[in-house]
């Protein structure tokens, strides 16, 4: 590889997300001896309290980081919305924020969720890279204002129209301040680029940035082309699009509000013409003599779209409505939230395959080099586009990561459809996009029953990542795709024994680089991956070997925000008492970091492990732009106290292991109430801290329960009562205010 990317190609995930991190800052953790917040969530367990304070030390660290990217609404909003901070003991900003995000997200016509992540060099609501110079595409970028990641890349600006052509266009000088502007003089007029060879593979779409002045709402832009073979333009060999950008809600210290344009992602590989070679492009305008046109980049696009980008619209809206019950949210979003849903069932075909496939070019599943018989290594520019999160690994055609996030996307709209057709009192209103709540469990299901078995190696005893338009599965011992799994319920109990022994080392896979302790490597979670993979990547990521083992987070390095789901699948199927030890141990990592400055001293050296983020390479995500490792913490509240936000109130079921004699968690916002709940035992202490006197639904697990109102002062006031719990039954309605808080217990013997 030659340019920008061969300077920068050790630097990992850092590429994609280079205008992010300027934005952000590296967060680097200052050492200070942990002292317990009381302006903050605590979480209290009588004799671990040093270790409890850690864990609120590490919650604050990470807390309250905002992104408007799809990529993390399934792990900042659940972790974000229900702290009551400061002392109005509020978790308002953040909820407001995530209102405003979710309803401004950008969804195409057809019902693509946008993933806003930062302006790239591919599909403009796609992920930013595989850029175009990477592809061997074309592109032309009359103005570089604002457009951080592309000058960081080394895109020089177009200053000169030698090669181009204007027919009937009125062109005025270009600088490279501003962008290109094009007068229309005549009906038909057309700007032809100076010749090209790209292959059609490489460049499915054509990306505009751009606007246009004075034209009729019948004017007819296009794309033209010519290929090798097919030398002269045709009307046969053109797209029409819209004469209205779409505007990009993104809003980054890099985007000028004077040159934030609209963008149009112009589908040509739908055209059965676009193919072979293509030798030039031509930009027309038909019906709109007077129009002016504004063009800062022209350019041949990646599908860099995720196909996981309307699932996680999905969950990050079902989270903001159960912690909120915003009915109005609810109104003005649930039609967007149908459109996201069944835009992902007819685009994969997952009704039919009971899978998500995905169609798109270069997502098929397949590595972008292969290794000749003489030893070279040969590209195939446009093979192994990333899919998701894990975006140098070509996750693809069968997705079973993106099938996993469908299946949970599916129990969430059903359970939702399901509570508003029996609160009529909402007004949500129903429409075309509306479906049965009982047919999309049934969904659901199916998926799980087919997807489940054929996603699961037998040899080896877990998921694979995919298998491609080969037939090939591929395994490389994904730790966070299988923890996910069972945190889903994707996984039977049978799968997710058998992938719990592997992770907990009570099992090794022969094959596999790294095993039993050694998966621990990391000291704060497993491994990423288990097996060395030099082979698995997009073509942009061609030199793997030259990373060493664990040197990379996709690679055996590790990334702390995802031991949240491997704390919480040893809950599910080792035991709570497993969760706890596990959790001891990042506790013991964190407090050793701390004592030796924080994340960036502390691997400072490269002995540990190297930290990336904030532009620096390495195998370990723990900062900067790894702003799910707030996620951590987050097992206390969904896993050991098993607290679910639901609409006007909330489960709860606690899993607490045996060396906690107790476990309270304090500042829950949920809707209007601010709570502190503590377990003890088998009693459910719950205390109104904030006097909101609505009715509050606590679904308990099945059973006798004694309910006994408290004072302020925890002093029993009142008679106890018994509450019979049955399974799907009604919950139990509170109104604390006087008292303001209950003991409820559960019965040994009912």
């Amino acid at each position: 590889m030659t340019g920008p990317w061969a300077r920068s190609a050790l630097r990992g995930r850092w590429l994609a997300v280079l205008a992010l991190v300027a934005s952000l800052g590296a967060t680097a953790v200052v050492a200070k001896a942990p002292k317990v917040d009381e302006e903050f969530p605590q979480f209290i367990v009588p004799g671990h309290k040093a270790s409890m304070i850690r864990l609120q030390h590490l919650f604050k660290l990470h807390y309250g980081r905002r992104t408007r990217c799809t990529l993390w609404d399934g792990w900042l909003p659940m972790s974000n919305l229900w702290p009551a901070v400061g002392p109005a003991k509020s978790a308002a900003d953040m909820r407001a924020f995530y209102r405003r995000m979710l309803l401004e997200r950008p969804i195409d016509r057809e019902g693509y969720v946008s993933m806003q992540q930062h302006r790239g060099l591919a599909h403009s609501e796609g992920w930013p890279f595989p850029t175009w110079p990477q592809a061997g595409g074309a592109g032309w970028h009359f103005s570089l204002v604002g457009d951080a990641y592309a000058v960081s890349l080394g895109v020089k600006p177009t200053e000169s129209l030698n090669g181009w052509h204007a027919d009937g266009f009125h062109v005025d000088p270009p600088t490279s301040l501003t962008p290109l502007s094009i007068a229309a003089l005549v009906d038909k007029p057309g700007l032809t680029t100076p010749p090209i060879r790209v292959d059609s593979l490489v460049a499915p779409f054509v990306r505009l940035e751009w606007e246009i002045e004075n034209a009729p709402p019948e004017a007819k832009p296009f794309i033209a082309w010519t290929t090798e073979h097919q030398p002269q333009f045709d009307v046969q060999r053109r797209m029409y699009f819209q004469p209205r950008p779409a505007r990009s809600t993104r809003i980054t210290p890099h985007d000028d509000p004077d040159v934030a344009m609209g963008y149009t992602n112009i589908p040509v590989y739908r055209h059965p013409q676009w193919t072979g070679v293509i030798t030039r492009l031509r930009f027309g305008l038909e019906g709109a003599t007077g129009a002016r046109v504004r063009i800062k980049s022209l350019i041949t696009a990646v599908d860099s779209r995720h196909p996981i980008t309307n699932t996680r619209f999905i969950q990050a809206s079902t989270d903001l409505f159960n912690w909120t019950t915003d009915l109005n949210f609810l109104r003005d979003n649930i039609q967007r939230m149908r459109l996201a849903l069944q835009y992902a069932l007819d685009e994969f075909d997952a009704e039919r395959q009971r899978c998500v496939v995905v169609p798109w070019v270069g997502h098929d599943g397949r590595a972008g080099f292969f290794i000749a018989p003489d030893g070279t290594k040969v590209l195939l520019h446009g093979r192994g586009v990333g899919n998701n999160y894990w975006d140098l690994m070509p996750f693809g055609h069968e997705d079973c990561l993106a099938t996993i996030y469908l299946y949970d996307a599916l129990r969430r709209m059903s359970r939702l459809e399901r509570q508003i057709a029996v609160h009529p009192q909402w007004n949500i209103p129903a429409g075309p996009l509306r479906q049965d709540s009982d047919e999309l469990a049934v969904l659901a299901h199916e998926i799980r029953q087919h997807a489940g078995q054929r996603f699961f190696n037998a040899d080896t005893g877990r998921f694979v990542a995919c298998i491609d338009a080969d037939g090939n599965a591929h395994d490389f011992g994904f730790t966070f795709l299988n923890t996910e799994a069972i945190h889903h319920d994707f996984a039977t109990a049978e799968q997710a024994q058998s992938i719990m022994q592997w992770i907990d080392g009570q099992r090794h896979v022969d094959d596999d680089t790294s095993q039993r302790d050694d998966i621990y490597h990391w000291r704060f979670g497993p491994r990423s991956t288990t097996r060395r993979n030099v082979q698995w990547y997009g073509w942009v990521w061609n030199r793997p070997e030259a990373i060493p083992w664990g040197g990379q987070v996709q690679d055996g390095g590790a990334v702390l925000g995802f031991s949240y789901y491997d704390l919480m699948a040893r809950i599910k199927t080792l035991g709570p008492d497993s969760a706890q030890a596990r959790l001891d141990r990042i506790l013991d990592w964190f407090a050793e970091v701390q004592r030796r400055g924080g994340y960036r001293e502390f691997y400072n050296s490269g002995e540990d492990g190297t930290l990336q983020g904030g532009g620096q390479a390495g195998g370990l995500g723990l900062d900067a732009e790894f702003m799910e490792s707030v996620l951590v913490p987050q097992v206390m509240l969904y896993g050991f106290l098993g607290f679910q936000p639901l609409p006007e109130g909330f489960a709860i079921d606690p899993y607490l292991p045996q060396a906690w004699p107790s476990l309270a968690i304090t500042r829950i916002h949920v809707q209007r109430h601010v709570l502190d709940i503590q377990v003890a035992g088998r009693a459910i202490t719950i205390t109104n801290t904030n006097g909101c006197d609505d009715p509050l639904e606590v679904t308990l697990p099945p059973g006798r329960w004694q309910m006994q109102p408290l004072g302020p002062a925890g002093q029993e006031q009142g008679p106890e009562t018994a509450v019979e719990v049955q399974p799907e039954g009604p919950p139990l309605i509170l109104r604390l205010v006087t008292p303001p808080a209950v003991r409820l217990e559960r019965d040994i013997n009912p």
